[in-house]
């Protein structure tokens, strides 16, 4: 893959929401929500405070979605960003 985000953005792909409950039970696919967490992939040049490789953590509708290689990935702009997850 060869993406790179422009203006203030990141290329985010979401982390993988758990199929099963704490006491075992699994969840079906239409009963999930779409995580809000992700990996940052890719960071524009424009972006100080967020790196790749930094788990963040944004809004339920924030982020433009994206297929690359067959993967999903959002770009999203850093002012969607809540938080960066240490």
């Amino acid at each position: 893959m060869n993406f790179q985000p422009l203006g203030k953005r990141v290329l985010v792909q979401r982390l993988e929401e758990a199929t099963k409950t704490a006491s075992g039970i699994i969840i079906p696919d239409n009963a999930k929500e779409k995580p809000s967490q992700g990996t940052v992939v890719a960071v524009s040049s424009e972006v100080e405070n967020v790196s790749t490789g930094d788990t963040v953590v944004f809004g339920k509708y924030a982020g433009n979605e994206l297929t690359l290689d067959g993967k999903a990935y959002l770009v999203i702009e850093t002012d969607d960003l809540l938080g960066i997850i240490k």
